[in-house]
């Protein structure tokens, strides 16, 4: 599981659904939270919190500048790979932060990976959990 500590930024809140914007060096990742400020304690700007993804929640390309709707686009370099038969684990860095990919050791073929390749990881807005920094 990657985790980082980062600072929410803003929130928008709609119903019972937060849309939660966090700041983790320079990067904004940006989580849907079933919760709003006035139902979680820990719900407030400028609060330190953890915020959570499976590995294999990341998706990798190496066209930057997507058109799409993943909204958690990070910039990031391969740092190592393990390459394995069927999945491979790629170390990634983007400022002083560390994050690990798992994807089909065939993607990592067709796109040619390798170290010090820059790249995007990609995380999906609901696949971004948050938890109080304690």
């Amino acid at each position: 599981m990657n985790t980082l500590t980062g600072n929410i930024t803003s929130i928008k809140t709609s119903d019972v659904i937060s849309l939660v914007k966090i700041t983790v060096g320079d990067v904004i990742f940006t989580s849907i939270v079933i919760d709003t400020p006035e139902t979680l304690d820990y719900l407030k700007i400028g609060n330190a919190i953890n915020l959570y993804f499976k590995e294999t929640e990341v998706i990798i390309s190496k066209t930057e500048d997507l058109k799409i709707s993943l909204q958690n686009q990070i910039p990031c370099e391969i740092v190592s790979i393990n390459l394995g038969l069927i999945l491979s684990e790629l170390h990634l860095m983007f400022g002083a932060y560390k994050i690990t990919a798992i994807i089909t050791s065939n993607a990592c073929e067709q796109l040619h990976l390798q170290e010090n390749d820059k790249v995007i990881a990609l995380i999906k807005t609901n696949e971004v959990s948050i938890s109080p920094n304690d």
